[in-house]
């Protein structure tokens, strides 16, 4: 799976192939969650609400690059990396 950004100890992360709808992983610790990229929205798993405001926040900034990367995930292209929230 790979990383596609970093900030303060999250981990952002998208699978190859995955099932519908578009989303993402983001890992803090023990905690992980899913989240779907076009409602922002935890739609598995559990982050800390401070951790989960600062990815939402981030989603928000680059959700057009999220859903390009989302599109290359699923024909098994290559990644890029998105810049941390600062």
């Amino acid at each position: 799976m790979p990383e596609i950004s970093r900030f303060f100890g999250i981990v952002i992360k998208m699978y190859f192939d995955e099932h519908p709808p578009p989303h993402f992983h983001a890992i803090y610790g023990e905690h992980e969650a899913v989240i779907d990229i076009q409602s922002l929205v935890a739609i598995h798993g559990y982050l800390p609400p401070r951790v989960l405001g600062m990815v939402i926040e981030w989603a928000s900034q680059h959700r057009d690059e999220l859903l390009d990367l989302w599109e290359q995930a699923a024909n098994r292209q290559s990644l890029y990396k998105l810049p941390p929230l600062q």
